[in-house]
């Protein structure tokens, strides 16, 4: 395994199945971030929300997003998959992670599940007390560490 692979198999271990994470959209330099209950498999992130809401028009016009928490930073491409409860994986996971916003919103009709593919992942990490930038970059498929 490189050390992409083995840096992303890291990274998303670490991760595990849910993160709350800030989730930032924009659109005709509106920038806008709010705080998401985010389910994570098969190395990408899932969210839902619902069509009305100004992030909805924002991905849907420019699907360029950031996800954020802790000292991690993920750039990606966010897409529209259809509704909560047609993805059994996503549910089972949103079920067993977020309950309430499950029983609450899962079934209502408007609202969407989106999925995020990384292309980017930037993260501050420490060793022997001296900070590191580590990058993964989905793109490329490179793993940096830099001072």
């Amino acid at each position: 395994m490189d050390s992409f692979e083995f840096k992303k198999v890291e990274i998303f271990t670490n991760f595990g199945e849910s993160k709350n994470m800030v989730l930032s959209s924009s659109y005709q330099d509106k920038v806008t971030s709010r705080m998401m209950s985010v389910i994570i498999f098969d190395g990408e992130f899932y969210f839902q929300t619902d069509k009305n809401f100004r992030k909805y028009s924002q991905i849907k016009n420019n699907p360029n997003v950031s996800l954020c928490c802790d000292n991690i930073s993920v750039e990606g491409v966010c897409t529209e998959i259809g509704k909560p409860l047609d993805n059994n994986e996503f549910i089972k996971l949103y079920k067993k992670h977020y309950n309430y916003s499950f029983q609450q919103y899962s079934s209502l009709n408007n609202e969407r599940l989106f999925k995020v593919t990384p292309a980017y992942i930037q993260m501050w990490t420490y060793k022997n007390s001296k900070p590191y930038i580590e990058i993964l970059d989905f793109i490329s498929g490179e793993y940096i560490k830099t001072l």
